[in-house]
């Protein structure tokens, strides 16, 4: 910038105005779009058209108090209405969630009164849901040769799938960083006890809070093999010389056991399950179950879930119907439906406007790429209710789907990302269109799911951004310096120092993926303020003192009294200054301790990282 120019009393002024408008615009352009699910009319018509497919106990009914609904209160609906209220499970008394036995005559009766008090939100029958018999498994060929490079799994070379969306660039990119996933399902084969074996290819993945919520206890281990099949795409060891592979290298898995041996498991216990999940830590929540009835106390419990900071991915449903079923359609959640090998969507899988993005759910009554086993979805898991053997088994569904997609979206959220709208956006935003199908959105919502280009829009579209709002800042900052004699030195140190802030660097492994195995570009690529991923880990990611003006302070405390240090140390304050305001407009992360004053939180932080840098620049 020219010094003459530079001191002319309009410049900074008109400068910042740019930056207010930049701000507005980023507003603007990141903004989710909305995800209305189901609507209440289209609710009431599957509930009464669905009664027959609904499996409904009728001596059961559900009942979600109030949080603050006390002891006597309780005590007195019980008295007055005849019932005995008794949790779902022991990890329901926080949410006061109750199940009460009841006559079947008396059911409707009982639960109109029930809707009436006002300690009780949702009163409705305990209905069940259940695994879709289009789910197959089929043995894979043995292979005796090793796949050849990366991944070095040897039934690889039948993981079609993995290919379809990307997974060898994707790996090259991003490992999840620590990311909880948890699996609703049927249990997952993770510990040696009793009956129960681990499986091999699951080796040297973390497992965090395990908890049955069919035999309430802390063991949740996998007694049908939907569950630990469904974990293994998710997490599967790769690279580990044998077996397969899985899409995110280094996620922890929250296994949640919600269906039976059978296949069956009651809302209650899938409500309270997802509840347990938001509240432990868990940034994705996988349910390849679902129905084609809609019930209030599962849609509260994903809008909770939602509304902590947890992506919530759900398989729409193997029925070939115009439908997507719940608790897919809900608002908040990621409808996912299924395609196959030659990526068009299969028989089986439910499309419909509720559709928000496909992936790999295979076919195991074809064989389209010809490889000597049917195209369905290969992992490692035990055989069909029997944990004493596993083996490596393709099966197909919008059950194989999902957790394709929640895997690519530990991806995104293990790259700093962990607002499940802007999760959402990117992964949609990113798909992409089917090869030599037509594409509609009933049948694919936004695309097929596309795991390299899911992270690099993690990380351009916000770098990109920050960048460039680092540099209007940094160039008012600049004009004002020096229309009141402060330091003019500026040059490539303090344009530097703005760059690794606004994390400015993101372009480097944009055009050239593989720099971001480069340890020192990837740190760059995330930014001062997402450090805390490396530090404290994904559990730890949004930690309001990393989302602040605290390093700049620290750094500018140690480096003031060397002048050669003030250029750099002043950028890289606009720099933070920037990435602050971003986030302050588009709420990409939940931070940790101040959520409700979280955008509050970064503009004041942003505004002493400027102050921070106008100080660096004096002489």
């Amino acid at each position: 910038m020219d010094e003459q120019q530079a001191k002319r009393p309009g410049v900074s002024k008109l400068l910042w105005v740019f930056v207010i408008l930049a701000m507005v615009l980023l507003w603007w352009y990141f903004r989710p779009e909305a995800d209305p699910g189901a609507t209440l009319a289209e609710q009431a018509a599957d509930t009464s058209s669905a009664q027959a497919q609904a499996q409904v106990d009728p001596d059961d009914v559900l009942v979600d108090l109030k949080d603050d609904a006390s002891p006597e209160q309780i005590a007195k609906l019980e008295r007055d209405l005849g019932i005995k209220l008794v949790l779902v499970d022991s990890t329901a008394a926080e949410q006061k969630l109750f199940r009460a036995h009841v006559d079947p005559s008396r059911e409707t009766e009982i639960i109109a009164a029930l809707s009436q008090r006002p300690e009780v939100e949702i009163a409705e029958p305990d209905s069940v849901m259940q695994l879709s018999p289009e789910e197959q498994e089929i043995a894979a060929p043995p292979v005796e040769a090793k796949h050849e490079g990366f991944p070095n799994d040897p039934k690889y070379k039948f993981q079609w799938h993995l290919n379809q969306i990307g997974m060898p660039a994707a790996w090259k990119l991003a490992n999840g960083n620590g990311v909880i996933v948890a699996v609703l399902d049927t249990g997952v084969a993770y510990e040696n006890y009793k009956q129960f074996t681990k499986l091999p290819d699951l080796e040297g993945i973390t497992f965090v809070d395990p908890y049955d919520f069919v035999g309430n206890s802390t063991h949740a281990n996998d007694d049908h093999g939907h569950g630990s099949h469904v974990t293994g795409t998710i997490a599967q060891a790769t690279n580990n010389g044998i077996g397969v592979a899985g899409v995110a290298l280094d996620v922890k898995i929250m296994p949640l056991k919600v269906l039976s041996g059978s296949g069956s498991g009651s809302v209650a216990g899938i409500a309270d399950a997802i509840h347990f999940a938001a509240d432990h830590g868990a940034k994705v929540i996988n349910m390849s179950l679902g129905g084609a009835f809609p019930s209030r106390v599962l849609k509260k419990a994903v809008e909770y879930a939602h509304g902590k900071g947890v992506t919530v991915v759900c398989a729409a449903g193997n029925e070939s119907r115009n439908k997507v079923g719940y608790p897919a359609a809900y608002p908040g959640a990621v409808a996912v439906s299924a395609t196959q090998f030659d990526e068009a969507t299969t028989f089986y899988s439910n499309y419909g406007k509720d559709i928000d993005i496909a992936a790999p759910g295979g076919n195991t009554r074809v064989d389209q790429n010809n490889d000597g086993m049917p195209d369905g979805v290969l992992q490692n898991t035990i055989a069909i209710g029997d944990p004493t053997k596993n083996d490596y088994y393709g099966y197909m569904g919008t059950s194989m789907a999902s957790p394709h997609v929640a895997g690519v979206a530990a991806l995104v959220i293990g790259e700093g990302v962990t607002d499940p709208n802007m999760v959402e956006k990117i992964l949609k935003d990113s798909a992409r269109k089917p090869h030599d199908q037509k594409y509609t959105t009933d049948r694919y919502g936004a695309g097929i799911i596309d795991a390299p280009a899911a992270i690099l829009k993690a990380r351009s579209s916000s770098g990109g951004w920050q960048l460039g709002l680092g540099l209007l800042m940094a160039g008012a900052v600049a004009a004002s310096a020096r229309k009141r004699g402060l330091g003019t030195k500026l040059g490539p140190s303090y344009l530097a120092g703005v760059m690794v802030g606004a994390s400015g660097l993101f372009f480097l492994p944009y055009f050239a993926p593989s720099l971001s195995s480069v340890p020192v570009i990837h740190a760059l690529t995330q930014g001062l303020p997402t450090w805390d991923l490396g530090l404290l880990g994904a559990e730890g990611h949004g930690n309001a003192l990393f989302f602040s003006a605290l390093i700049p302070l620290g750094l500018l405390a140690v480096g003031y009294s060397v002048p050669k240090l003030r250029g750099v140390l002043a950028g890289l304050a606009i720099g933070v200054a920037a990435h602050l305001a971003f986030f302050a407009v588009v709420p990409m992360t939940t931070l940790h301790y101040v959520p409700v004053v979280g955008t509050i939180w970064l503009a004041v932080n942003a505004l002493a990282c400027i102050g921070l840098a106008r100080l660096a620049l004096r002489r």
